[in-house]
């Protein structure tokens, strides 16, 4: 196991950071995506080594798992250079002086975006590469300018070292500065760190009481930065009876595998599921879940809180196990399927709303359509609501919409939410506890979104201005020119 980086190092590394971040923000959009582009292909080229390192000390399979993922990572280090190279991530915009103007007369304004200057992001245990040391996160803040000081999780210290060594000799070997990436070790010097003045946002995904406590520190700071937080989620599946009747089974072992996929480590994982009354599928889902082996978890003490977590949910006034399967051996568990009516939903003020962390889910039965929309008013809001429907339900789903908008950032129709694509277009965040900041996204494109600030530039003589600020638009990016788009 690493040791925690020593106070020394740590100082050096922030000093670092701080040095380079104006070099980082000067750099051009093409410059950032080839040193981007040069961090994807060393990853890809050490992939037998570090895909080996993960499964040692996460438990998790090689293939597909691993392999899946860590091309999902240098797809999008890779995508973050589209991104750069489609420059509408800058928001320019150009308001010319108008003596005209119905305000009154206009000066010459400007606005761009900036980079905010170094990033500390705190990785993920679930996903070793891409929530990782060269994960979305990492991605997203190099894309925007800002230098990144990662703070390595415990759960996979090695791998978090060696890529963190084949991700910096990449991006400086490209061109980037020497202070442009670093990885430290140690939980105190993650709060030292985030404590540190030169650090100006940080990111994080983690635990509800993890994350709400860097929220804390990042927020109470003599100067308190923006905190990127992914939290904790549910994620609620609601099933219309019209689509029991057209794919009941389908619907039943669709279900069961989401919320068992990857031992149920996923953010993501389904873990309540809205069932007419009546529905019918009892013995269906009891098959499905008993038919799924027991699983390694990522390490002992993510193992010892699910225990818990679940032995708290099944006792639970109301709460019944419909299905169990492969028990429970050393860090490995079974999947464990439980059920419960509204009246004991509404009833119990925490646990059976409360994300559980690994592979168990909860169903919850609904009388009509006026219950289920109580049900989900009580409900902490997540990443994801998806809903099991048929067309014919349009009319009896829109009421419900809103309630499912209220608890999510995402919502799927006849799909399951454990597999989060990395688009143009994707919302990987929703209202606290899923995040610290429901305006973002921490997958997708608009994740660097994050790491930028506003400035306008006004009155200022063109030789001055910013690039992509200039009249003649040197970067020939898109802009707004007097609120219209070119």
């Amino acid at each position: 196991m690493s040791q925690a980086t020593d106070p020394a190092t740590l100082e050096q590394i922030l000093a670092a950071a701080a040095d380079a971040a104006g070099t980082t923000a000067a750099a051009t959009p093409a410059q950032r995506a080839g040193w981007l582009n040069a961090a994807a292909d060393a990853l890809d080229a050490a992939a037998d080594e570090l895909i080996a390192l993960a499964s040692r000390e996460t438990h998790l399979p090689a293939s597909p798992r691993l392999q899946g993922e860590l091309k999902r990572t240098t797809f999008q280090l890779r995508l973050f250079g589209e991104v750069l190279a489609d420059g509408a991530f800058l928001g320019v915009t150009v308001d010319h002086a108008d003596a005209a103007w119905p305000m009154g007369p206009r000066p010459d304004i400007r606005r761009l975006l900036t980079p905010i200057g170094p990033v500390l992001v705190f990785a993920a245990s679930n996903f070793p590469f891409a929530f990782s040391v060269a994960g979305g996160d990492t991605a997203s803040a190099l894309a925007a300018g800002c230098p990144v000081v990662l703070k390595a999780h415990s759960g996979h210290p090695e791998l978090s070292a060696r890529t963190g060594d084949v991700l910096r000799e990449a991006l400086v070997g490209a061109g980037a500065p020497e202070g442009i990436f670093a990885v430290i070790q140690g939980q105190q010097n993650g709060v030292t760190a985030l404590k540190d003045p030169r650090i100006q946002a940080a990111s994080f995904t983690g635990s509800v009481p993890g994350g709400r406590a860097l929220f804390d520190i990042a927020t109470s700071r003599p100067s308190p930065i923006p905190f990127y937080g992914e939290l904790g989620s549910v994620n609620p599946v609601v099933v219309t009876r019209a689509a029991i009747d057209a794919r009941g089974e389908a619907i039943a072992k669709g279900y069961a595998g989401s919320f068992t996929l990857g031992a149920g480590q996923f953010c993501t994982k389904p873990g309540l599921l809205f069932l007419p009354e009546g529905h019918g599928l009892e013995d269906t889902l009891r098959e499905a879940v008993a038919a799924i082996p027991a699983q390694p978890m990522l390490n002992e003490r993510i193992a010892a809180g699910f225990a818990d977590g679940l032995a708290k949910l099944s006792d639970v006034a109301g709460v019944e196990v419909l299905s169990e399967s492969g028990g429970a051996e050393g860090i490995s568990h079974g999947a464990t399927l439980l059920a419960t009516t509204a009246k004991a939903f509404l009833a119990d003020a925490d646990t059976v709303r409360e994300e559980c962390f690994g592979p168990a889910s909860l169903i919850v039965t609904y009388a009509d359509q006026d219950e289920l929309i109580s049900l989900l008013g009580v409900m902490e809001p997540g990443l994801t609501a998806t809903i099991q429907g048929e067309e014919s339900d349009v009319d009896w789903i829109r009421p419900v919409l809103p309630s499912l908008t209220r608890v999510a950032g995402r919502l799927l129709w006849n799909d399951w939410p454990t597999g989060v694509t990395v688009t143009w277009a994707q919302e990987h965040g929703g209202p606290y506890p899923a995040t610290t900041a429901p305006t973002s996204t921490s997958v997708g494109t608009a994740a660097i979104e994050r790491f930028l600030r506003p400035v306008a530039w006004q009155g200022f003589p063109d030789a001055l201005l910013p690039e992509p600020l200039q009249e003649n638009n040197p970067w020939d990016l898109p802009r707004r020119i007097d609120g219209k788009r070119q």
